[in-house]
């Protein structure tokens, strides 16, 4: 998470977890899609949903003859949806974009033997809370759009200390950037059936890129407690953007039992400046498939709702190391979807397993193994009763 934004967020939900992440073509009324906002109007009139989710993650690093562990857990989504007309539908929700967390030190002795180290650490990350509205234009075609405000602070520190000498000055250069500004996410799903248990939908995902208003200072600070200063420089002129983003997939489902789908995305990093350079980037893409199946929608026994879920996914990360792609970026997932008793709510239960493959025998791989967790609340707010 040291280059550029960190590391970005999987925006997906949890069926979509389970699923290799595709989405652009999903359409399910009984789970929220903010990726393609025009999945909304899927919704049936009586129903509000209500999404959260949460990850835990165990990760090795290795590289350079180290090996390292890691574990942590982040926040995933938090999102609601309803409809507000037979043709509309709406979504509200909070997601995270990306993360940036590290910290990496060294010590080491000169040819003359004085000894020093150095220490580089980072944390922030950047967010977005969104409404989002989907409009049924006609029968089998919908439209939508999410607007997003997009914030986030994201600190850099890295420093070189001479323990036990008054020869050499400590340094240490901490670099703190805030973002604050809107982001768009428009989408169309067209939606054909073949016959009765045939249905195939078709979506794609448009988001314009933009440079990002933010407000940025770099502090430096030379020498130790006693003898030492601290200087403050203020930056008005840093420059760093979003990039464009397209999307398509398609999913087709059988006899509401099976879906089966494919996703392909593509992001224009290439032409987004950070830290007011140019070539800092390099374009991301990523293709997913993913399937979902459940026995018997009208079965008796509870193993016969449960949803059960596969995928995988191949990606190219955006950042770049000494101005080489960093890595390489593979993914495989399973899941459950678990009714929840007397309800119609689910619990999505998903693993994934990712490996991040360095480009270079000195770049670091990373595997990760992460479970995810989300409970979809699917709640009749709007049923209308009647006394007789």
């Amino acid at each position: 998470t040291r280059y550029g934004y960190g590391d970005l967020s999987d925006q997906s939900f949890g069926n979509s977890k389970a699923m290799g992440g595709i989405a652009f073509g999903l359409r399910d009324g009984a789970q929220i899609n903010p990726t393609n906002p025009a999945s909304y109007t899927a919704i049936d009139s009586l129903t509000f949903l209500f999404e959260g989710g949460v990850s835990l993650q165990n990760m090795n690093i290795s590289g350079g003859g180290l090996k390292l562990n890691a574990k942590n857990a982040s926040f995933d989504y938090l999102a609601m949806q309803f409809r507000l007309a037979p043709w509309m539908a709406m979504s509200v929700g909070l997601l995270p974009y990306s993360n940036v967390g590290y910290t990496v030190s060294d010590s080491q002795t000169t040819d003359n033997g004085l000894a020093y180290s150095r220490s580089f650490t980072g944390d922030g990350g950047l967010h977005q809370m969104y409404v989002g509205a989907g409009v049924k234009v006609l029968k089998n075609l919908s439209v939508g759009v999410n607007a997003s405000y997009f914030w986030g602070d994201i600190t850099r520190t890295r420093g070189m200390f001479y323990p036990g000498t008054s020869s050499y000055d400590s340094y240490q250069r901490k670099m703190v950037t805030s973002i604050s500004d809107y982001k768009l996410d428009f989408g169309a799903q067209y939606t054909h059936q073949f016959s009765k248990k045939h249905v195939a939908t078709l979506g794609v995902v448009f988001s314009p890129g933009h440079d990002l208003n933010n407000d940025a200072y770099v502090q430096n600070q030379k020498g130790n407690s006693s003898t030492g200063y601290t200087t403050t420089q203020k930056d008005t002129i840093l420059t760093m953007g979003i990039p464009m983003t397209l999307g398509a997939g398609v999913t087709y489902v059988y006899d509401d039992r099976l879906t089966v789908g494919a996703d392909v995305m593509f992001q224009k990093w290439s032409s987004t400046t950070f830290m007011n350079n140019s070539d800092v980037f390099c374009n991301r893409a990523k293709i997913a498939v993913g399937a979902e199946y459940v026995p018997n929608l009208l079965g008796r026994s509870y193993l016969s709702h449960i949803k059960y879920r596969l995928g995988a996914y191949y990606s190219k990360p955006y950042y770049k190391i000494d101005g080489a792609r960093a890595a390489n970026e593979y993914g495989v997932t399973a899941g459950f979807g678990l009714p929840l008793p007397r309800s119609r709510s689910v619990l999505s239960i998903s693993a994934q397993y990712v490996r991040m493959q360095g480009t270079e025998s000195r770049f670091l791989n990373e595997n990760t193994l992460r479970l995810c967790i989300g409970v979809t609340f699917n709640e009749q707010w709007f049923w209308k009763r009647k006394v007789q």
